[in-house]
């Protein structure tokens, strides 16, 4: 059998391997792809004459490396017939015969269409190489998709490794002894107060791992996601992690609209040990648990707050560290709520740029309007939302009775065409 050698391509098949992270077979297998399309380039040049070829014209041909011998041959695949119409597919009967006398016609065999070392062609040989360089990505997008696909969800240890645009490339591991990837932090996905210098290590939460032919790399991690300040807790109180304390909710502000704002998380904690007090299990001995967590995320302000089935009391827990008076429940079926607290108490519950207020609100659910205590109208307040839920019952009640006037014209319409129908039976 005729063979086109390939010098170094032992070592060529060795160096691939260590430098892309994927196994010989892997690469064995880029390589065979590789060059079947060469072939098939080398094909189409020798048929000028056939302006077109079908998509599965080459599907009888493969590839066979021999690793030791350092070189490849082409086999085909054909048919045996009477009479031969594409010696691509075919091959005659007599012709087989000479060597194979028990051959029969509709039979297949195996042939060396090896083309000669110098016919192979530079075109060929260029398509080969392109054809490789796009496999081995494919072949690396997906390993890394079958190797962090599981880990959506979870925080990686990542390194820093380059910038590109406003987005930062880290270098991050599965933690299964594989080696690094490459991961994308958007700019959205960063923290202000992070000093993203080269070789700078952090954990990072992954977010999304892409499929498909992008270009860069297939890895979303962020920095500013809540689930890390989950995973930062669980990982530092034993509490959590033996489910005695549960994290009820999480908002996280971590890229303010406003840069004189910093980032803050609200954290609501519960358990239904009557032993635990949960937001001290999370705060941890003079601070120690919460400091782990709040240097991780670069001095970033946490408050922890305990949960309530009361949704009044869960509101005052949500605004601390601002000492509220009284939680007015307005209209709990749109949540709207009036929170009261003293004078000196407004700035505090409001927070700087409405930071405490408004990440309270995501905390519980509710709409919350804080309110002077001294200035409160209990009276008028009370007509206002009054009012508002009656014009809101007078809409709903309105919409009813449209939409029974509507069933019952149908109903009608329904029972004229019925009669219709019998009075056309009856001439009938």
């Amino acid at each position: 059998m005729s063979m086109v050698t390939l010098p170094g391509l032992k070592e060529l098949i060795e160096s691939i391997s260590r430098e892309r992270n994927l196994p010989r077979l892997a690469v064995q297998s880029a390589i065979r792809e590789a060059l079947l399309k060469g072939y098939e380039r080398y094909r189409r040049a020798q048929n000028l004459e056939r302006k077109q070829f079908d998509e599965d014209y080459f599907e009888n041909f493969e590839v066979e490396l021999d690793i030791e011998g350092e070189g490849f041959r082409v086999l085909s695949t054909k048919t045996i017939v009477e009479e031969v119409n594409n010696t691509d597919h075919q091959i005659s009967l007599d012709e087989v015969q000479q060597v194979a006398p028990e051959a029969q016609l509709g039979d297949s065999v195996v042939l060396d269409v090896t083309p000669d070392q110098g016919e192979f062609g530079r075109m060929a040989a260029m398509q080969t190489k392109q054809v490789l360089a796009q496999k081995l990505r494919d072949q690396q997008r997906q390993m890394v998709q079958e190797e962090f696909q599981d880990l959506e969800g979870t925080v990686l240890q990542a390194r820093v490794l380059r910038f590109e645009r406003q987005s930062v490339v880290l270098a991050v591991s599965s933690g299964f002894g594989q080696p690094e990837v490459e991961a994308e932090l958007p700019k959205r996905e960063q923290l202000p107060n992070d000093n993203y210098r080269a070789n700078a290590t952090f954990k990072v939460y992954l977010k999304k791992v892409s499929q498909g032919q992008q270009r860069g790399p297939q890895l979303l991690v962020s920095r500013a996601d809540a689930g890390l300040v989950v995973y930062l807790f669980a990982n530092e109180v034993p509490e959590i992690e033996d489910e005695v304390v549960r994290i009820v909710a999480v908002a996280r502000e971590a890229n303010p609209p406003s840069r004189y704002v910093g980032p803050r998380t609200k954290i609501a904690v519960d358990t239904l040990d009557r032993d635990v007090d949960p937001v001290g299990a999370c705060i941890g001995a003079r601070g120690s648990r919460i400091q782990v967590v709040v240097n991780e995320l670069r001095g970033e302000k946490i408050d922890v707050i305990r949960w309530s089935p009361d949704p009044a009391t869960y509101i005052a827990n949500a605004l601390s560290p601002a000492r509220v008076d009284e939680v007015r429940l307005m209209d709990p079926e749109s949540r709207q709520t009036h929170v009261l607290v003293a004078e000196d108490q407004l700035s505090l519950a409001i927070g700087k740029e409405g930071q405490n207020v408004r990440l309270a609100a995501r905390l519980t659910g509710w709409k919350i309007d804080i309110k002077d205590k001294a200035k409160y109208d209990y009276a008028g307040e009370d007509t206002k939302f009054a009012a508002v839920r009656t014009k809101y019952q007078s809409e709903e009640l309105e919409e009813d009775d449209l939409d029974f006037e509507e069933e019952l014209e149908d109903e009608n319409q329904d029972e004229l065409e019925e009669e219709d129908t019998f009075d056309n039976n009856d001439d009938e």
